[in-house]
């Protein structure tokens, strides 16, 4: 008896088991954010990273994370995402997460609306 329940148990974990990584990772696991956008005032000039910023890359500014770090940006209102690398340091206003080059924030929402609440997960 114990081996029929033991062997349902198994094949019933391997059924309902994920067959992908992305069928694994849920809603909830993604961080939710306030994110701004930088342009036009940085553009050309030295990154925190050493690197020339230019708003039309997919780039990202972080206080903490590593330099070279991707992160995926979901705006849950509409959907969109984009891949940024995190190259700079910041945002040093309020409680915002994220400074997104111009080119990135352009990608999920209007610059005009110039901060969102987005979700994302580091990859």
């Amino acid at each position: 008896m114990k081996t029929l329940a033991l062997s349902t148990y198994m094949i019933f974990n391997l059924l309902s088991a994920p067959s992908s990584v992305d069928e694994m990772k849920t809603e909830s696991e993604l961080k939710t954010a306030k994110v701004s956008w930088y342009g036009k005032k940085f553009h050309g000039k030295k990154t925190a990273s050493g690197e020339i910023y230019n708003m039309y890359e997919l780039t990202a500014a972080n206080k903490k994370l590593p330099f070279g770090t991707r992160v995926k940006i979901i705006n849950p209102k509409n959907g969109k995402e984009v891949i940024v690398t995190i190259n700079d340091r910041g945002p040093y206003v309020g409680s915002r997460k994220f400074d997104l080059s111009k080119a990135a924030f352009e990608k999920i929402a209007d610059p005009v609306k110039g901060v969102i609440r987005i979700q994302y997960e580091i990859l």
